[in-house]
């Protein structure tokens, strides 16, 4: 009979340095190449490359109060089926995950679950209204332990309330997650990268320099307050330039780029497809190119998907009217195999860090983004890197079905994912306590 608890791994490509066997027992990594004690379950994993169990900055679960479009089951399914061990779970719940309370109804409800570790973003400001500080402090102390606050969805666009958010949470080692977004420059109707598209098709405008100066002005606050600033989905070339600066200049700065800003650009919105409406929009190649340079030289830190389920009847709408978001969770390391590892633009290590070491860094997750070796936890994932895979949107694990990649050719296969030694995912198969 066998163990569940205890697993050979053989023959996986560890972060592509080299083939081993890897023995998962009693949750962590028991000595790597031995031989598997009775009862052990064998996984082939002969062509699959393990990585550490991938880090999630930036997931939408929509629970509390948006239980149509996803649940953190649903979301916790999707994220296990994508490779990930651990998401961060945003604020812009209802009600809002602005106090302790919330927060650790998010945090209970994850590991009730247990498919993956969730880990609640706290609002920066009361109800997202971007006028007082929420409980920033309790919800650092209170059992969830938040350590990122953001009021994602909406910028923080106070600079006052933004420099008091930084000078709060540095006391605790928190950082801030800003949406940039300067709602003068871009208002919440805007909706296609301003340019010669959005004249053509009629849509509001969103222009790159309405990210770049928050982005400019937040980096300049940071480093004034001596805090921690983290920029969410990066998509400007204008952003890039700025975050590379500041990296020069040694301020405590990091951005993430979602799989869909590295892929998919403006040229998406000729149909009016309300799928591929997002915040920020999609933008022009030339600010793709500079994403993806910025991503292998470690100008962003990581990958994270923004993983924004909405029910049918918010997004099939005139394109203006629908909601902004689209999945991200199931598809986002296949993407990152197919723009950045297969044309040789990010090594397998590279990718570690970029969705497992570095969002674990930034989140002050301490038992992930760990190094597969003896004594680790066994969070871990599978992928198959050559298999090339037709995207179906109707099978997913999510509640949602607004999923940008349908239809889409790309190349790798998560086959299993490990949290603490527990399989949550095997042979491509959601595995339930």
């Amino acid at each position: 009979m066998s163990n569940h608890n205890t697993f050979l791994i053989k023959g996986a490509d560890l972060v592509g340095a080299g083939r081993q066997d890897l023995l998962i027992k009693d949750g962590v990594l028991a000595e790597v190449g031995k031989a598997a004690p009775k009862g052990a379950t064998v996984v082939d994993a002969d062509g699959l490359v393990a990585l550490p169990g991938l880090v999630d900055l930036h997931t939408h679960l929509r629970e509390p109060g948006r239980e149509d479009a996803e649940t953190v089951s649903t979301g916790s399914a999707a994220a296990a089926a994508g490779g990930f061990a651990a998401v961060l779970a945003m604020a812009n719940t209802n009600p809002v995950t602005d106090t302790a309370e919330a927060a650790e109804r998010v945090h209970d409800l994850g590991r009730a679950c247990g498919l993956v570790d969730v880990q609640p973003v706290g609002a920066v400001s009361k109800g997202l209204a971007g006028e007082s500080l929420a409980e920033l402090g309790l919800m650092a102390r209170s059992r969830a332990g938040v350590r990122v606050f953001s009021d994602d969805g909406k910028c923080v666009h106070d600079a006052r309330l933004m420099r008091r958010a930084l000078e709060y949470v540095k006391a605790f080692g928190g950082v801030v997650s800003q949406h940039a977004q300067e709602p003068r420059l871009a208002d919440g109707a805007a909706c296609c990268h301003e340019g010669e598209l959005s004249g053509r098709l009629g849509l509001p405008g969103w222009p790159g320099v309405a990210e770049d100066v928050i982005v400019a002005r937040d980096i300049m606050l940071a480093r004034h307050t001596g805090s921690r600033l983290h920029i969410a989905h990066v998509s400007t070339a204008g952003s890039v330039e700025v975050i590379r600066w500041a990296k020069a200049q040694g301020i405590a700065v990091t951005a993430e780029v979602t799989p869909h800003h590295l892929m998919l650009s403006t040229s998406r919105l000729d149909g009016y497809d309300p799928t591929y409406k997002v915040n920020p929009p999609l933008r022009p190649d030339e600010d793709i190119e500079q994403l993806r340079k910025a991503l292998a030289d470690g100008t962003i830190d990581a990958v994270a998907t923004d993983h924004a389920p909405h029910a049918r009847h918010d997004k099939e709408h005139a394109f203006a009217e629908a909601a902004f978001g689209m999945l991200g969770l199931e598809q986002a390391l296949q993407v990152v195999n197919t723009v950045m590892v297969q044309p040789g633009l990010m090594t397998w290590q590279q990718v570690a860090d970029a969705m497992s070491v570095r969002p674990a860094q930034i989140a002050g997750l301490a038992g992930h983004g760990r190094p597969l070796e003896v004594g680790e936890p066994a969070n871990l994932t599978l992928i198959d890197p050559s298999a090339t895979v037709e995207i179906d949107g109707t099978q997913s694990h999510s509640l949602s079905r607004n999923n940008p990649w349908h239809g889409e050719k790309l190349i790798g296969q998560v086959q299993a994912t490990f949290l603490r030694g527990r399989a949550t995912l095997l042979d491509q198969e959601v595995i339930t306590a």
